[in-house]
C-alpha cells in the first residue's frame, strides 16, 4: 500500500490535522509520556515510578514521581512537580520516600549557583520534601538498607579531597584557572558519551534519617567517605549493594586485565570501619551485579566468562558466603544468559531476567538447587522489585506493542503449566498507550545453514494482498542483545504510521537463543549474521501483506554496522539508513572508549589482521550502489565520529548517493526531543524518495 501522505515536518497526518495515533505525528510522538525507575515499599502497599514527559520549552524530557496502586484499582497521582525533575526513587523501611533532584534548596542563598542533583526526602506522614544530602558534583545514586534504613549515596569527587569542602575548593580552582584538561595514566579514558575523570564516583555512608524528618527544614546530613582510596579512572563505581542491616556493602570494581584492558571483580566494605577487601576476583571473567539474601549471609552476582578469539562470553549467577568460601554456580547448563538477581522475599530462591526467544523473562531458580523456571510469557522485563513479606512481585514490562508500564507478577507461579504462560495486567499509569498504527506477529525463518531465525514484524494498518507495504529491515544493536522490547528510540510504529511494514529480525550473534547461536557470528560478523538477515527478508519478503519490490535496510550501532555491510554485499535494497556505525573495523577497535573488548572477538589489528580484513565494510566500498543516509553524533565515544566521517568521504567519492545527518551535540543515541524530530524527518524524507520515488523533502529546519 502507498504510504499516507506526509506533511512537511509534521508526519503521516500533515500540519493541523487531528491524528490517528500518536505515531501520526512526530511532535506527538516525543511528547508522550515515558515511564521507568520502579520503586516498591517494604510492605509492598505503595508503588512508585519516575514519569518523564516534555518540559514546557519542549527541548528536553523532564522526570516525574507517579505513585500507582499495586492492586490496580485506582488510578495513578503524582507525587512530585519541578522544573528540574525527580528521579531515582527508593523508599525507607519506614516508607519515607527517597529520590534524586536538581531543584534549589528553599533554605539556600540567593547567590548559591546552579544547584547540582541531590538526595530529598518525602515524607510517608506527608509534607514538603526536605534536602537530606548534597555532594558539590552532585549525587548520582542512593541505597537503603532494607532493615537498618542506613543510607548510602554515590556521588563523584575530585582526586584527594577528604571532604565537601576540598572536593569544592578543588572544582573551584579548576574552574577559576580556566582548566578543564584530564591527565589519564590508566586506560580507558571515555565511556560512552562522557569523559572519565578527573573526579571519579565514591560511596558515602549517610546514616540513618531522622524518624520525625518531616516535621519542618532541618540540615542535610553530614556523609561519611567509605572509600577514600577510588581512583581512576572508574573510582568506586555504581554496581554496588547493601545488607539489610546496613553493616556491610559489596560492590564490584574495575581492575587491569592486561596492558590496556579491564574486569571488574567484587569488593566487601565493612560500613563502621570503612575498609574493603576482595570477595570475588576471577582473572578469567567479570563479576557484577551482587544483591544480599535477606539474612545478610548470602550474596548472589552475575558472572560473565572472558570472551577470546575462540569463544563468546557465557554468563551464570554465582552464590558467594559473606564470611568467605568457593562460590557456588547456581545456573549450571542454563543456556542464556542470567542477569539482574536478587532473593526471594525467604531466600529460598533468587529471580533473575534472560533474553529467551525474542522475550525477555522473568525466571525463578531454587538456592537450593534446580533448574530456573520461566515465570513470564510474552514481553521484557525490568526494575524487577520484590516485596519483603514475599506477596508482591513488581516489575516494569515492555513489548514492541506497548512502552514500560508496571504489571504484578505472581511470586509462586510454577511454570509448569502446559498451556502458555499468562501475560500480567497492567497497573493503572500515566503512560498507557492507546491504538496503534498497524499489528505486529512473530516471523520466523530458516537460515542458509538450517538454523531457526526469529523476527518480529510489524504491519501497517491495510497491508494486504491488494496493497502490500513496502518493507524496512531494521537490524538491532549489540550485538549481543536481540529484539524484544520496546525502544523510545528505535520505534518501528513511526514508520508503520506512513505504510511501511518493518522487520525486526534476531540473526546470528544475538542472545536469547542459546550458546551456539552467538558462536555462529562470534568474529565472523559478515557471514552468518548476514545470511540470517536476508533469510528474513525472505521470509517476509514471501508474505502477500510486504511488497517485495520496494524495499530498504537500517541500523544503529552493530545494526549501522551491518547496514554497511549489507550495502556493500547486495543491491537488493533501494534505500539503507546507518546510524552510528562501524566502518572501519581496524580503526574503530583503537578509537572507541573499550577497545580491549573488540579486541579479543577479532585480535589484534597489527598481528592478527584477517577477521579485520574479511568483516571490515570499508574494505569493499567499491561495491556500494544503494543511496546510503549516514547518520552520527559527535558525542558518540562508542562508534567515535571519525567512522561517520570516513564512510561519508567514502561515498561521496565514489559518487554514492548519499546524505550525512550529523548531530554536533548527540551521543551514541539521538536524545534530545528536537533532534530526535529532525531524526525521525529525515529518515522518513530519505527512504520516500528512494523507496516510494517521491522528490527528496528537505526537512524544514535543516
Amino acid at each position: 500500500m502507498p504510504p499516507v501522505e506526509t506533511g512537511p515536518a509534521d508526519g503521516a497526518d500533515g500540519p493541523g490535522a487531528p491524528a490517528s495515533t500518536p505515531f501520526h505525528r512526530l511532535e506527538d510522538f516525543v511528547a508522550l509520556p515515558r515511564l521507568g525507575q520502579l520503586a516498591l515499599s517494604p510492605d509492598g502497599r505503595r508503588v512508585v515510578v519516575s514519569v518523564s514527559t516534555l518540559a514546557p520549552d519542549r527541548k528536553k524530557h523532564v522526570s516525574a514521581l507517579w505513585e500507582v496502586d499495586p492492586e490496580g484499582v485506582d488510578p495513578a497521582t503524582r507525587l512530585t512537580r519541578s522544573a528540574a525533575g525527580e528521579s531515582a526513587p527508593v523508599f525507607t523501611p519506614a516508607g519515607d520516600l527517597l529520590f534524586l533532584s536538581a531543584r534549589p534548596d528553599p533554605e539556600a542563598p540567593a547567590d548559591a549557583g546552579d544547584p547540582k542533583p541531590a538526595l530529598w526526602c518525602l515524607p510517608a506522614a506527608g509534607g514538603e520534601a526536605w534536602l537530606v544530602a548534597r555532594r558539590p558534583g552532585g549525587i548520582s545514586g542512593a541505597l537503603v538498607a532494607a532493615d537498618s534504613g542506613d543510607v548510602v549515596l554515590v556521588a563523584s569527587t575530585m582526586p584527594g579531597a577528604a571532604d565537601a569542602d576540598a572536593d569544592e575548593q578543588l572544582r573551584t580552582a579548576r574552574k577559576d584557572a580556566g582548566v578543564t584538561a584530564i591527565l589519564h595514566e590508566e586506560y580507558p579514558v571515555r565511556h560512552w558519551d562522557h569523559d572519565l575523570g578527573p573526579a571519579v564516583p565514591h560511596l558515602f555512608h549517610l546514616g540513618r534519617l531522622p524518624s520525625e524528618a518531616g516535621t519542618g527544614p532541618r540540615e542535610p546530613l553530614v556523609a561519611r567517605d567509605l572509600t577514600p582510596d577510588a581512583g581512576a579512572p572508574h573510582g568506586a563505581g555504581d554496581d554496588v549493594a547493601l545488607s539489610p542491616d546496613g553493616s556491610l556493602l559489596v560492590r564490584s570494581e574495575q581492575v587491569l586485565d592486561g596492558p590496556a584492558g579491564r574486569r571488574s571483580r567484587l569488593l566487601l566494605v565493612d560500613v563502621a570501619a570503612a575498609t574493603s577487601t576482595v570477595l570475588l576476583d576471577d582473572p578469567l571473567a567479570d563479576v557484577y551485579a551482587p544483591a544480599f539474601s535477606p539474612d545478610g549471609r548470602t550474596i548472589v552476582c552475575s558472572h560473565m566468562s572472558a570472551s577470546s578469539y575462540e569463544e563468546p562470553p557465557d554468563h551464570t549467577l554465582l552464590l558467594l558466603d559473606v564470611g568467605g568460601g568457593p562460590a557456588r554456580d547456581l545456573t549450571p547448563g542454563f543456556d542464556r544468559w542470567p542477569s539482574a538477581p536478587q532473593f526471594s522475599a525467604d531466600g529460598a530462591a533468587v529471580y533473575f531476567l534472560a533474553d529467551d526467544d525474542g522475550r525477555h523473562a522473568v525466571f525463578r531458580v531454587p538456592v537450593g538447587g534446580g533448574a530456573p523456571v520461566r515465570l513470564t510469557g510474552d514481553g521484557a522485563y525490568s526494575d524487577l522489585r520484590v516485596a519483603r513479606d514475599g506477596g508482591a512481585l513488581l516489575a516494569l514490562r515492555s513489548s514492541f506493542a506497548a512502552p514500560s508500564e508496571p504489571v504484578r507478577l505472581d511470586p509462586t507461579a510454577t511454570g509448569q503449566d502446559p498451556r502458555p504462560l499468562p501475560n500480567p495486567g497492567t497497573l493503572p499509569n500515566p503512560g498507557a498507550l492507546g491504538a496503534l498504527p498497524g499489528t505486529l506477529r512473530e516471523l520466523e525463518a530458516t537460515a542458509a545453514d538450517g538454523t531457526r531465525v526469529q523476527s518480529w514484524l510489524v504491519l501497517p494498518e491495510g497491508a494486504g494482498a491488494d496493497s502490500p507495504a513496502p518493507l524496512v529491515l531494521w537490524v538491532h544493536g549489540g550485538p549481543l542483545m536481540s529484539w524484544n522490547s520496546w525502544s523510545w528510540r528505535w520505534t518501528p510504529w513511526v514508520l508503520a504510521a506512513r505504510g511501511y511494514a518493518v522487520l525486526l529480525p534476531n540473526p546470528a550473534l544475538s542472545q536469547g537463543f542459546g550458546q551456539d547461536f552467538v558462536r555462529r557470528g562470534w568474529g565472523s560478523w559478515g557471514d552468518a549474521p548476514f545470511t540470517d538477515l536476508m533469510a528474513a527478508v525472505d521470509a517476509a519478503e514471501a508474505l502477500p501483506e510486504v511488497d517485495e519490490t520496494r524495499t530498504a535496510a537500517m541500523g544503529g550501532s552493530f545494526g549501522g554496522y551491518m547496514a554497511n555491510w549489507i550495502a556493500s554485499q547486495t543491491d537488493r535494497f533501494r534505500a539503507i539508513v546507518t546510524h552510528a556505525s562501524l566502518w572501519n573495523l581496524d580503526a574503530f577497535s583503537s578509537t572507541t572508549d573499550a577497545g580491549y573488548y573488540w579486541q579479543k572477538e577479532f585480535g589484534d589489528p597489527v598481528t592478527a589482521a584477517g577477521r579485520y580484513e574479511k568483516n571490515s565494510p570499508h574494505r569493499f566500498a567499491d561495491a556500494i550502489r544503494t543511496p546510503m543516509l549516514v547518520v552520527h553524533g559527535d558525542k558518540d565515544y562508542r562508534v567515535p565520529i571519525g567512522e561517520g566521517l570516513a564512510l561519508w568521504y567514502d561515498l561521496q567519492r565514489r559518487g554514492v548517493p548519499s546524505r550525512f545527518l550529523y548531530f554536533p551535540d548527540e551521543n551514541h543515541w539521538v536524545l534530545q526531543p528536537g533532534n530526535a524530530r529532525i531524526w525521525y524527518e529525515t529518515v522518513i524524507a530519505f527512504l520516500a524518495e528512494h523507496v516510494l520515488g517521491e522528490p527528496w523533502e528537505r526537512p524544514a529546519l535543516l
